[in-house]
């Protein structure tokens, strides 16, 4: 193969002169180079993306309805979406294209149908039978506001009552209005001056479906006559109305108002209540009126056979209750019971034995919607305990900070999580089955195993079980549980720089076949998890602190060593075996008002012993240590190489390697060491600087990365509010002057509306060169004209701390540095920035960034023949420089055993911040870094000698031929992606991703047996390369706005799986898999089952007898167009929705369009055939009854005479 031969090119210029300037041996991007060696199997064909399941509590509920026959649960949103649900595995996610509150639902009981009411006085016929549901009619009401809805059991005759008083009446299976319209000025007393208000409850007498009740908000209940049209009897009281419910004989009806009253009627006594109580009022001694209380909002009326009734009632406690938390009443005979929970209730429905309003109730269970859970009470057992939910509602139990996708990951992790979780989980549930169980469970072809882990604020790590589209918690970890926790309000940890959540999970990394944990906190604290079987107490916890310093001083000012620092940058200083000592230290850190504080870390770890469960269990915690006053930064990257014991973690001041079996430091370089002296890659000063500022004042990078973990780190005082206070946008401001804050605050602050913060979020995306710093900015034109001085960094020393020793011990840092070649680069990578580029000129201005790390097995030179270890390290300024590193052989590597290290410079640079690195053989297969299998660090010595072999990844064998190329670096950043080969280190494809954004998240993964490189964009787009060529394969613009809760959670996996929070409370995953696409109807679960409908409850003979029983109408009669005529037309407007005939005529067109609607014609003609069927059975069976009735008479009279009759 020939070499590369690159022209010298100026940093201006567009993305296609960059590429055509290459030699003609050199591949334009997206083009098979010459001799193509990597056969690409990877086309369009295998790409689409399609929405799949969402998981989670739904966000903002505010509705709620259950099917007593199919045992499904509907719960509508303010945002107009729809989950349903019902045995574990089966959840639903369905949306209306308005958008507007879903404030009433109604089942179509045992039809597979559901309405729906919008505050945008809308009603929608949703069609269940279909594994994904899809609207079949709609209907806009014009001149009326929709306020309450009403629909009997088994009628298709809807009441929809509106904010002026007025019933309208819909047929649900036409979707047209009924011109039988009941007037409030006709269902009032003709002497009343005022307007009764809006409809507040409709409902027909259980035992009479021809007098409907009607409730006003006023305070006054119609009890109408449909026949006669005109009202029976009418109730009046002083408060206002909030529900309304019957008791199953028709004879009474119970009201609950507004000053906490519950009134009891009889039917045919209007003059007054029949009774009057105050359940939650104190009862005076002299016997007055009880003191007024907090409104009750709802209130159910539930009989037995065997026992007293059921009253359960919202609301209605007394004003003295201050601060007490939301309550749910039960009152069953003579007990009261008053259940707290958690959050404030929006609804709740009791669930009974029969769907029959006119039998006995028999309830058993209560479901409660909170505005942040779901809670089911068992009504059959003392003390009503709930029901264990099978639903993944605890994602948001702590706000969400990261996310991480594991697909196709070993087999046996899941069962082992499992065990280790199982024993997590809480007692004293119902030990009755989950009530809400209808529904089948797709039974869909994929097999392999998912997990996904979230990181929370309160410190807490979640796995959970995603195989199969369902998502299930495995095990819960606490990482809160290291640190010492304040007792009280005036105790609070030793630092300033985190308000609240200072145990916040900012990243994580996870080896699945090591079974190695290492998380990093806002608190600028890095914690080493190992897996174990066994339960451990540890004695002291180990800890590690480190400080990472680097100061911007002026160009000839000497360092505290005494050294000149020289106009070079400091990676070009003079190496040598050890650095020199670092000045002396105090024994513990300096806090005290006299002086800055030095040497603090942000949080203090346990002291006592630590009992650790099976499971994860502490390595090794590192911490980050005050420098001069100023606190340490935030860590940015995070990774673990387990067979070589190292963990890697950076930030805006450099890196550090730890080795968390030896529990010590082993490099702690800045940024500009990793630089070689001749990089031209590296970001020269122009001018000095002025002397440095303070820490607030300094930029930080221009990475578009950087700035969105800048901007979700805004608010640490409302970060509490932007997650939980999920209805309420009016909280607080931001503040912006913190420096390790929490992920979690930042845009999602409710201070904004959803629609100002997606706004928000895309003119930050549009900016994408701009600076956006964490503290106070300069003015533009004195940003530009200022360069950052040469670095000069301050030795580094680690201290380790075993428990409750309180001396801190100051380490020597042995490091072996290799110079670099001064011509390394010299000659093929001769690609300089231009000076009078504005680009660079911005680019220079920032700070630089740790962004991303990759260890590999590699060629760490140009010249090299044989791998070795290496380390990758991507900054936000576009540069990714390669680390040799070259650790004693063996397991038993002593802590003062040099570490060799040889900083290899600047492999390439790219523009935009450094998201993902990878290597590919000579084949394109992935080369994943090296991994030690799992073992049990508490096993007996004899087992941990069987299990601890570490195994090293096979190294590509190298060519003996000199310049053949036998990997390929595959490098992406928020701009653009590229692939280099190696050891030549030569750019042989180039790919730009975008140029009016940038990109958010980027991976490496696998598809149909080969691997790509997928992208996920600001603007929406999520975009999928070949590899190694970068061919684009998918592009699609998914979602039109994006906001900062997606960017940081959105995330990539192997088979073509994606997810990201699509709100506080939700996880949204998608496919970009044809495969996949082409399954998921078999994959999803089914709703609708057919189940025969209960019978009708035997009215007896003396009902039957005397007339006693429910009294049956004749809906179609009084409503329909022949008695009550047409509607009129400008009331309300008929919509086909898509589901329908209609609909899908004007959707759909073609041949697929054909089939389609030939398809959905013949299951309504299937449909019909069924009912003809069911109609012809029923005529059959009467026919034979007539002709049985018949032949007895004629037998009874036929020898009779005429005078014997």
């Amino acid at each position: 193969m020939k070499k590369f031969n690159i022209r010298k090119v100026l940093d201006g210029l567009t993305a296609a002169s960059s590429s055509s300037s290459s030699s003609s041996n050199t591949a334009q991007p997206g083009t098979p180079r010459e001799n193509e060696v990597v056969q690409e199997t990877l086309q369009s064909e295998h790409f689409q993306l399609c929405k799949t399941v969402r998981h989670g509590f739904p966000y903002q509920p505010c509705s709620m309805a259950f099917d007593p026959v199919q045992k499904i649960l509907a719960v509508g949103t303010q945002t107009g979406a729809l989950r349903l649900f019902g045995g574990a595995g089966v959840e639903c996610y369905c949306q209306h294209e308005s958008g507007s509150a879903v404030i009433q639902l109604q089942f179509l009981v045992n039809e597979g149908a559901l309405v729906s009411a919008l505050a945008d006085d809308s009603i929608h016929l949703w069609n269940l039978r279909q594994k994904i549901p899809a609207i079949l009619h709609s209907l806009k009401f014009n001149r009326e506001r929709i306020t309450y809805c009403h629909l009997p059991f088994q009628s298709k005759w809807l009441y929809i009552g509106s904010e002026r008083g007025n019933i309208h009446i819909v047929n649900v299976e036409s979707f047209t209005l009924s011109g039988y319209v009941i007037m409030w000025n006709k269902a009032i007393e003709l002497s009343s001056k005022t307007h009764p208000g809006p409809v507040v409850h409709i409902s027909d007498n259980p035992m009479d479906e021809g007098k409907l009740l009607i409730g006003f908000e006023c305070g006054v209940v119609v009890l109408w006559d449909l026949k006669s049209k005109k009202a029976d009897f009418r109730y009046s009281y002083d408060e206002a109305i909030h529900s309304v419910a019957w008791h199953h004989e028709g004879k009474q009806f119970v009201c609950s108002h507004s000053d906490g009253t519950l009134t009891t009627w009889n039917i045919r006594v209007p003059a007054k209540p029949a009774q009057i109580i105050t359940p939650h009022g104190k009862q005076p001694k002299d016997g007055k009126k009880p003191e007024p209380c907090k409104p009750i909002l709802k209130v159910e009326y539930k009989t037995t056979r065997a026992g007293d009734p059921f009253m359960v009632l919202s609301g209605g406690l007394s004003y003295d209750t201050v601060g007490r938390r939301a309550c749910l009443t039960v009152m069953h005979g003579k007990s009261t019971a008053v259940l707290e929970m958690d959050y404030p209730i929006v609804d709740f429905l009791t669930l009974c034995e029969t769907p029959y309003p006119s039998d006995f109730q028999e309830p058993y269970a209560v479901v409660v919607l909170l505005e942040k859970d779901l809670v089911v009470i068992d009504l059959g057992q003392i003390g009503y305990p709930i029901f264990e939910s099978p639903y993944p509602l605890a994602i948001h139990e702590s706000p969400v900070t990261c996310c991480e996708y594991f697909a196709d990951c070993p087999s046996e992790l899941i069962p082992a999580l499992y065990s280790v979780g199982s024993r997590q989980k809480r007692q004293g549930y119902s030990k009755k089955e989950w009530p809400i169980s209808g529904g089948n469970w797709g039974q869909g072809s994929q097999t392999y195993p998912e997990i996904i882990i979230t990181g929370h604020a309160d410190g807490s790590i979640k796995f959970w079980d995603a195989s199969g589209l369902m998502l299930q918690v495995l095990y819960k970890l606490k990482t809160a549980k290291v640190f010492e926790r304040a007792r009280g309000k005036e105790e609070k940890p030793n630092t300033d720089i985190v308000d609240e959540d200072p145990f916040a999970i900012q990243t994580l990394f996870w080896c699945p076949e090591s079974r190695m944990l290492c998380v990093a906190g806002v608190s600028a604290h890095v914690i080493i998890y190992r897996f174990s079987k066994q339960e451990v107490t540890t004695e002291a916890v180990q800890l590690l602190e480190v400080r990472m310093q680097c100061e911007f001083s002026e160009v000839d000012s000497p360092d505290l060593g005494g050294e000149q620092t020289p106009t070079q940058p400091a990676s070009a200083a003079p190496s040598s075996p050890q650095e020199t000592e670092p000045p002396n230290q105090l024994s513990a850190g300096t806090n005290s008002s006299e002086g800055p504080r030095d040497n603090i870390p942000c949080l203090q770890v346990r002291s006592s012993p630590l009992k650790q469960s099976p499971g994860y269990q502490v390595e090794l915690v590192v911490q980050l240590v005050w420098v001069s006053g100023e606190p340490p930064q935030q860590i940015t990257s995070l990774a673990v190489n387990s067979s070589s014991g190292l963990v890697v973690f950076g930030n805006s001041n450099g890196l550090a390697v730890v080795d968390y079996e030896q529990k010590t430091l082993l490099l702690n370089l800045a940024i500009s060491e990793l630089y070689s002296p001749s990089d031209h890659y590296q970001k020269q000063p122009c001018s000095p600087r002025k002397p440095r500022q303070p820490s607030g004042d300094i930029p930080t990078a221009t990475s578009h990365m950087s700035r969105l973990s800048n901007l979700y780190s805004q608010s640490v005082k409302k970060l509490r509010s932007s997650h939980f206070r999920l209805c309420d946008s009016n909280d607080g401001s931001n503040n912006a002057e913190d420096r390790c804050k929490s992920p979690t605050s930042g845009s999602t602050s409710p201070c904004n509306s959803d629609d100002e913060r997606k706004q928000n979020f895309i003119e930050k995306a549009k900016m994408s060169r701009k600076i956006s710093s964490s503290g106070e900015q300069k003015p533009e034109l004195e940003e530009r004209s200022q360069r950052w001085s040469p670095r000069s960094c301050k030795k580094h020393f680690c201290s380790v701390t075993n428990g409750k020793m309180a001396a801190r011990i100051t380490q020597k840092l042995h490091i072996h540095r290799t110079k670099s070649d001064p011509n390394r680069y010299g000659k093929d990578n001769a690609f300089t920035r231009s000076r009078s580029s504005s680009v660079t000129s911005i680019d220079r201005e920032s700070r630089e960034v740790i962004s991303s790390f990759y260890f590999c097995e590699s060629f760490p030179r140009k010249s090299d023949s044989l791998i070795s270890p290496c380390l990758l390290v991507g900054t936000t300024q576009g540069s990714v420089m390669m680390a040799a590193l070259s650790p004693p052989p063996g397991a038993d590597h002593k802590p003062q055993q040099p570490v060799s290290f040889a900083s290899c410079g600047t492999l390439v640079s790219l523009k935009g911040g450094i998201l993902t690195m990878a290597l590919l053989d000579a084949a394109g297969t992935l080369l994943p870094p090296s991994y030690e299998p799992w073992y049990d660090p508490n096993a007996s010595d004899e087992e941990k000698e069987k299990e601890k072999v570490r195994r090293r990844r096979p190294a590509t064998p190298p060519s003996s031929q000199e310049g053949q190329d036998t990997q390929f670096a595959v490098l992406c950043s928020e701009k653009q992606a590229k692939v280099v080969a190696m050891p030549s280190h030569t750019s042989i494809y180039k790919h730009n991703i975008t140029e009016s954004s940038f990109v958010l998240r980027a991976d490496v993964v696998q598809m149909a047996g080969s691997y790509c490189l997928a992208c996920f964009c600001a603007n929406g787009h999520i975009m999928t390369l070949s590899l190694p060529s970068l061919r684009p394969l998918l592009d699609v613009n998914y979602l039109p706005l994006t906001d900062m809760r997606i960017a940081r959670t959105f995330c990539f996996s192997n088979l073509g799986q994606a997810l990201y929070m699509t709100s506080p409370t939700e996880i949204q995953r998608i496919t970009y898999s044809q495969e996949t696409c082409d399954n998921l109807q078999e994959m999803l679960s089914e709703l609708f089952t057919p189940v025969e409908t209960p019978e009708a409850p035997n009215r007896g003979f003396f009902k039957g007898l005397f007339g006693g029983g429910a009294q049956s109408l004749d809906r179609e009669d009084l409503f329909g167009e022949t008695a009550s005529g047409k509607a009129s037309r400008s009331l309300a407007q008929h919509i086909p929705g898509p589901g329908s005939m209609e609909g899908m005529k004007g959707a759909a067109s073609g041949v697929v369009g054909d089939l389609a609607r030939a398809r959905v014609a013949l299951d309504e003609r299937g449909q019909k055939l069924g009912e003809l069927d069911e109609r012809t059975a029923a005529m059959m069976a009467s026919a034979d009854s007539f002709s049985k009735h018949a032949h007895n008479m004629m037998v009874k009279y036929r020898d009779k005479k005429w005078y014997q009759l």
